[in-house]
């Protein structure tokens, strides 16, 4: 839920206004189903730039993602990291298909993309294709705020060997009461332009002094803000998203449980292949992803859905480049080709016609194409 022409990623402290020039759109094709699912979405943003050509230009970044040689976890390579620093250095913004490893971690945390908005909102158009009754997906609408470069995910780590001579793997994290507010602080802005409610997610007796430090920041953050705040234990949370959806709001959580919930939120939307969201730092830097893996047990079957990747293109030009129109292009033109009977696998339903990951993307940009005739957009 949100006003026409309203950013969420403008209440970021330190986001920059979308420039009036034309704007670089990077694109790192991911692994697994990444590059099928980004080609897919590719054939989607060549339609709107035939729409609206010159307002953006696209650049395709490496497609090797990991620094590591000996079968270690894949991090960040040197040529990812500088092809991000350039398309950021110059107003641009990346959209990431996915990774393995800890390569996402590592992207965040190079380039302090401390704030991920995850938007979960089922649309009608499926209501009836996923596990959840209909009738209890009416009028959902939340948006997750996650804390995205410290806590668990990344903290200390390393294994050694017990007295007795067997293994031990320890892990040390910390949260500092500056990461703790620069999430809390934007998720209560955005509360406060949508219904008034913010929802903050803590464990408090398995985590207590970090829950309790969050918990503090936020009763002190709402107040100022003026929202309506409540606090729920993460099982607790993770329960509600399912069962009490039309009750939450906006729903910020710190790195580990975000990602959790994230994925919880998938079931609402009918599949995890619609999960997806937008990574912010200060400054112009964002990466749009989807909320899924690199599903290398989909990969060149042609079966993966891309809608996530596209919903995750249209996030982009709404938020990181202000094309506002383009971005509702993209979307309607999804739920059209889905009114029209078709679906990937992971949604179809009795009488809909299957298409394959490249098909659906040709369907879309199609309906790109005749929507904007339609509304004298092209």
């Amino acid at each position: 839920m949100r006003e026409r022409g309203l950013r969420w990623s403008a209440f970021i402290a330190g986001r920059r206004a979308p420039s009036a020039d034309a704007s670089v759109l990077g694109v790192l094709p991911g692994e697994g189903v990444g590059p099928e699912v980004i080609e897919a979405s590719l054939k989607v943003a060549a339609a709107v730039e035939s729409v609206l050509p010159g307002a953006f230009k696209i650049q395709t970044g490496p497609r090797r993602s990991s620094r590591s040689s000996d079968g270690g976890p894949a991090g960040l390579a040197p040529e990812v990291f500088e092809f991000c620093e350039r398309i950021f250095s110059g107003g641009g913004a990346i959209l990431s298909g996915p990774f393995g490893g800890r390569f996402v971690y590592e992207l965040r945390r190079a380039f302090d993309l401390f704030c991920k908005l995850c938007p979960v909102r089922p649309l009608v158009e499926l209501r009836s294709a996923g596990r959840v009754k209909p009738e209890y997906l009416q009028d959902v609408d939340l948006l997750l705020v996650r804390e995205n470069v410290s806590g668990l995910y990344h903290g200390r780590w390393y294994e050694d060997r017990a007295p007795d001579g067997k293994r031990r793997a320890h892990h040390r994290f910390s949260y500092t009461e500056e990461e703790v507010r620069r999430v809390i602080e934007p998720a209560a802005r955005i509360a406060r332009s949508r219904r008034g409610r913010l929802a903050l997610v803590v464990k408090d007796g398995g985590l207590p002094t970090v829950s309790a430090l969050w918990r503090e920041c936020a009763t002190e953050v709402a107040s100022e803000a003026r929202v309506e705040l409540s606090v729920l234990n993460v099982d607790y949370a993770a329960y509600s998203i399912v069962q009490h959806a039309q009750a939450l709001d906006v729903v910020v959580a710190p790195n580990l449980f975000g990602d959790i919930l994230g994925d919880v939120a998938g079931i609402l939307l009918g599949s995890r292949a619609l999960v997806y969201s937008g990574n912010f730092g200060s400054g112009a830097c964002a990466v749009y992803q989807t909320g899924h893996g690199a599903a290398r047990d989909l990969a060149g079957t042609d079966r993966a859905n891309p809608v996530g990747q596209i919903f995750s293109l249209a996030m982009l030009l709404r938020e990181s480049f202000g094309l506002f129109d383009a971005a509702d292009l993209v979307e309607c033109a999804v739920c059209a080709v889905w009114r029209a009977g078709w679906r990937t696998q992971d949604l179809a339903e009795p009488g809909c016609r299957v298409a394959g990951t490249q098909e659906l993307g040709s369907l879309v940009a199609e309906e790109v194409s005749r929507l904007s005739r339609e509304r004298g957009l092209a």
